[in-house]
């Protein structure tokens, strides 16, 4: 049979040799649970649904993932055997105060270290992340102090919410 691929149940798997953090990690089908997060074709998802169901007589048990992908708010469907174990992306979020909003709609952050970041943009590409672009632009306009939580994960970044700074005046 000259399979390399023999199941063990210990396949261990580097992606490469890099001193960086993954961008994923691997957790049992049967253990992840909704609300959790994970990949579905590459793309980091939050899990909206997940069902089990027994298969046949010497089958294995599948769960049916339902998620939506973070960033697009484009839903995937999966179907993994519950004892397999499936990528699950690492996903920070940190928060910056807003300091600009540029016409082209390019935002100028500040973290609490004072460090500035200006390579995100107003967020888009979802009803959800537009009526967020709107409310952070209208706020900037009038005045108001805004802290964004920008989402990061698997090297893609975006601002996914909104809250008046402490201490602002209204």
């Amino acid at each position: 049979m000259g399979d390399d691929h023999a199941d063990h149940g210990h396949d261990v798997h580097f992606e490469s040799a890099d001193a960086g953090a993954s961008l994923t990690y691997p957790q049992q089908a049967g253990t992840v649970r909704k609300n959790g997060f994970l990949v579905i074709k590459g793309r980091p998802c939050k899990v909206a649904d997940v069902s089990t169901s027994k298969t046949g007589k010497h089958g294995h048990a599948k769960c049916h993932f339902v998620a939506i992908d973070i960033f697009t708010g484009k839903k995937y469907e999966d179907l993994t055997p519950s004892s397999h174990n499936c990528d699950i992306p690492h996903v920070t979020r940190q928060e910056y105060t807003l300091l600009d909003i540029s016409e082209d709609g390019f935002v100028s952050l500040m973290d609490e270290s004072g460090n500035t970041k200006d390579d995100l943009t107003l967020p888009k590409g979802t009803d959800d992340a537009e009526k967020l672009a709107v409310q952070l632009q209208e706020d900037f306009d009038s005045g108001k102090e805004i802290v964004v939580t920008v989402l990061k994960s698997m090297g893609e970044e975006m601002i996914s919410a909104l809250k008046m700074a402490a201490g602002a005046k209204d």
